[in-house]
């Protein structure tokens, strides 16, 4: 029998009044008025933590990850505070003079869609002479490259790049290349994804929704059973694997033998527009792209339900969004709009009615308010409606899109519920989500702890639910525990 008894502890969404929280075998066995739960009671193995004054909730969750790129991108050349295409060459330039001129020069973050002047091949080609130099967007949906990595991709492809002078592929050219650069010796891509973890675990998150492009659900079997085992995880399927899928009997929900319980079959992901910073994002006044047409979109989603795989549908405008719904209206089936950043009235309220899960991640609001500003001029009111789908009772859950925004539930929770950041005015603060819905929204669905749940849990000094945006974003973490077992300590 493996014990731990928490003493004096205050349970979030509860009165706050102290109690001991006895863990057995990994379940949550006893809650009981502090001081009366005795550990002799339940045998001399049982560990006492004394907790006062911290709060225990459940363990946290980010409902959208790309786990292998949030890992690679934590080791590449941070671009993130980079105000034009001239200083993102000049630090890729310093770079190349400090680093190792045999690899690809990889940099991440840029955001050009308030660049004073736009992205340009020859300034990548004059930073890094003679060396391939790739440019990840924040968002993923573009790649800015200089001419020795387009023949170098080309090369690993395949195929020619259709990138013009200014040296930036978008969309699916920019999948393949970021999917590419993804590609490492096993060894090196899990130890990168196990600190990546740990640093999760670090933050209270006991499970993740991973969607990186290139899933495979054989990939995490082997990472758990090398001991990568701080998180649950739920592996997304793609279109491209969904033949495999079918045929495997994969089925979302589904627990993945040999995996103690951790490793569960995620949603199936697709993609159906871009992404505003990008401006690809396909609205209603016609701009942007679909990548998927209603007449190809319904039959692939309809496939996948049949096999058992509920949909995750990527989907940012207001046109791609409605075309979303209306396919899995269609398809009859509930599943989930991934971002859904831009909403007409209407689809607001088909959320509630069709039952479908608005995957919204926050920070998002954040990092993109001003290119929002700009590129959706006099349509920012519904842009990222938090409060407008929570009135609709929409369900939502939470996530960071990682390496889009940190990997971090008490940042996205910071932006959910407060919509400010950096010392600037709230954002649109009438569409700001309640405590209660984003602290719902962040687990997987508890507001606090009872008898008998699994005992993946969370302890803070401060009670979620009563912090100021700028507390939770600096929430310290005091303990992490999944089924029982410490991940994270620090009390």
């Amino acid at each position: 029998m493996n014990a731990t008894l928490l003493r004096t502890v205050r349970r979030v969404g509860t009165s706050g009044a102290p109690a001991d929280v006895l863990v057995i075998d990994g379940r949550v066995a006893a809650i009981a008025p502090a001081g009366t739960l005795d550990p002799l009671d339940r045998g001399t193995d049982t560990e006492v933590v004394e907790a006062e004054g911290a709060w225990l909730g459940p363990g946290l969750r980010d409902h959208h990850v790309h786990l292998d790129q949030w890992a690679l991108v934590r080791r590449r050349i941070d671009v993130t505070d980079c105000g034009s295409a001239e200083q993102t060459a000049d630090r890729l330039a310093a770079a190349a003079r400090s680093g190792d001129p045999d690899r690809v020069l990889v940099g991440h973050g840029y955001r050009d869609g308030l660049w004073p002047r736009p992205a340009r091949r020859e300034l990548l080609d004059q930073a890094a002479p003679g060396l391939p130099v790739v440019v990840v967007s924040a968002d993923l949906h573009a790649v800015w490259c200089n001419e020795l990595a387009l023949a170098h991709f080309g090369a690993v492809l395949g195929r020619a790049l259709p990138a013009g002078a200014d040296g930036v592929l978008r969309e699916q050219d920019a999948f393949d290349v970021t999917g590419a650069l993804s590609r490492a010796p096993d060894d090196q891509l899990d130890a990168s994804v196990a600190d990546a973890v740990e640093a999760a675990a670090a933050r209270g998150v006991t499970g993740v929704v991973d969607l990186e492009m290139d899933a495979d659900i054989d990939r995490w079997v082997r990472r758990i059973h090398a001991g990568t085992d701080g998180l649950r995880i739920a592996s997304g399927v793609y279109p491209a694997r969904l033949d495999e899928a079918v045929r495997r009997g994969l089925r979302t929900g589904d627990v993945v033998d040999g995996t103690r319980g951790l490793l569960t079959v995620g949603p199936f992901k697709v993609i159906t527009d871009g992404s505003l910073g990008t401006r690809t994002a396909a609205t209603a006044d016609g701009e942007g792209v679909l990548t998927w047409t209603p007449e190809d979109l319904v039959p692939l989603l309809r496939r996948a339900v049949d096999a058992g795989l509920v949909p995750a549908v990527h989907a940012i405008g207001d046109r791609a969004v409605t075309l979303a719904l209306d396919a899995l209206e269609t398809v009859g089936s509930r599943g989930s709009i991934e971002h859904a950043q831009l909403l007409s009235a209407l689809d607001v309220e088909r959320f509630a009615r069709l039952g479908v899960v608005a995957s919204v991640q926050p920070e998002h609001a954040m990092d993109d308010r001003d290119i929002a500003d700009h590129y959706w001029a006099g349509r920012t009111d519904r842009a990222f409606p938090f409060a407008a789908l929570e009135r609709a009772g929409a369900a939502m859950v939470l996530g960071s899109d990682a390496p889009v925004a940190p990997l971090d539930p008490w940042v996205s929770m910071a932006a959910a519920v407060g919509r400010d950041r950096d010392g600037r005015d709230p954002w649109h603060p009438e569409q700001r989500m309640s405590a209660l819905a984003a602290w719902r929204g962040s687990t997987d669905g508890r507001v606090s702890v009872t008898v008998g749940d699994v005992a993946d849990l969370v302890l803070v000094p401060t009670d979620p639910l009563a912090a100021s945006s700028s507390a939770l974003r600096d929430m310290p973490v005091l303990g992490t525990a999944l089924a029982g077992r410490w991940t994270h300590r620090d009390l």
